[in-house]
């Protein structure tokens, strides 16, 4: 077997800066995206609704700018390690999964295409923590933007299998990241579904006007048991899930945090049970999830409502998750919060809003038909979290050769 050997990458491969668009430029609906820093995202290129784009004249001007799928792309600027998130340091990478129109955006650049490395096997190179961690710390720059340029990414030291094996772990590692991606179109889909049929039961004349706080159990943390942050523990039996943990796409164990047992006894009214549904009532209002598991016992912090369903023959707990996802509730929670300097939801006002609940047969009807997809998404998400871990548990043995392919 042909050996592995320490190389300067930029001795295999070339870089490509970003085009210095003008905002003046930027559209709604342009016929290309513009990928900037804030698209790079936890190793993906993902796309908002405020994300920019433009119309081109003549794209032959802009031709190396432009991305196509499985580009690998990097943050030139961003936060500098000191900072406590990483997904939002300096030299993150990502890789375009898409085939949508997009062009390069000043401080991020992309790895020209190169006879003698596969691009993917450099994604999965940088995506490792210790070489992520290593670039991100040559960064220079002051304690709030830290900076680095490809000539920094072209000075790397890597240790480079020949092409065939690179390709061979490439392939391992994308086939998970692919099935991941697959269950994510999925769940998508379903929850489409869903919110679709949702809409349709609310504007049925078979519903009765109600509030919230008549069929739910409703609970947060009291102000004065909030837990400072010399309370988190490194380790313990028991967790708490904060506004951190509690994600636009549900909830991330990963950072929940932990506490002693007296803090998590203490308050009885918020332990957590399987079913429950959480939702943030401070900053980012409206972020939700659904406790599918609970492998220690775990509380919340001051910034999360616990939402458990009383009346689960009246009302489908299905049903009261994706209208507390619907635009209905986005629309409730605006009215509520437009002006405030420090958005946040009170437990009286969530508890009074208001919505048309469907008759019995209508809710057995929405019951019969979302629940078997709403499991299914669950399923969907614990399979993803186990790819995720053994993606996790092989990319570092795949890069340093101990796995041989």
């Amino acid at each position: 077997m042909e050996a592995w050997k320490e190389c300067k990458l930029g001795d295999y491969c070339d870089f490509q800066n970003g085009y210095a668009f003008k905002s003046s430029e930027f559209k709604t609906n342009g016929e290309y995206k513009i990928v900037k820093i804030k698209e790079l995202k936890d190793g993906l290129v993902k796309f908002f609704d405020d994300s920019a784009s433009v119309d081109v004249h003549d794209i032959k001007e802009f031709e190396k700018y432009k991305i196509y799928r499985n580009d690998v792309l990097f943050a030139l600027t961003g936060d500098p390690v000191s900072k406590p998130n990483p997904l939002s340091w300096v030299g993150r990478v990502s890789i375009y999964r898409s085939d949508e129109n997009a062009l390069l955006n000043q401080r991020t650049c992309k790895i020209k295409k190169s006879d003698e490395i596969d691009n993917q096997f450099l994604y999965y190179y940088f995506r490792q923590w210790e070489n992520f961690y290593a670039l991100a710390s040559k960064a220079t720059g002051s304690a709030s933007q830290a900076n680095i340029s490809t000539n920094t990414i072209a000075d790397t030291i890597i240790k480079l299998p020949p092409l065939p094996t690179q390709q061979k772990i490439a392939a391992i590692l994308s086939s998970l990241d692919d099935k991941i991606e697959l269950n994510n179109k999925i769940n998508t889909n379903l929850e489409q579904q869903i919110e679709a049929l949702l809409l349709n039961y609310l504007s049925k004349r078979e519903t009765t006007s109600v509030k919230l706080g008549d069929y739910l159990y409703i609970k947060g943390r009291i102000g004065w048991k909030g837990l400072k942050k010399n309370e988190y523990l490194s380790e313990s039996n028991y967790r708490i899930i904060n506004g951190e943990t509690l994600t636009k796409s549900g909830i991330d164990w990963n950072k929940a945090g932990y506490i002693s047992e007296e803090r998590y006894t203490e308050s009885p009214e918020i332990m957590l049970q399987i079913g429950d549904i959480l939702l943030s009532k401070d900053g980012t209002i409206g972020k939700i999830g659904y406790v599918d598991e609970l492998e220690l016992p775990t509380s919340v912090a001051s910034g999360i409502f616990v939402i458990r369903n009383n009346n689960p023959s009246v009302i489908s707990t299905t049903f009261i998750y994706y209208l507390l996802k619907s635009k209905l509730f986005d629309s409730f929670i605006i009215a509520r919060t437009e002006g405030s300097v420090i958005p946040h939801l009170y437990q009286k006002d969530f508890m009074d809003f208001e919505f048309p609940l469907p008759s019995p047969e209508l809710m057995t009807k929405f019951e019969q038909t979302t629940s078997p997809m709403f499991n299914q998404i669950i399923n969907n998400l614990k399979e993803n979290k186990k790819l995720n871990f053994l993606c996790d548990s092989l990319l570092p043995k795949l890069m340093n050769g101990a796995i041989e392919v």
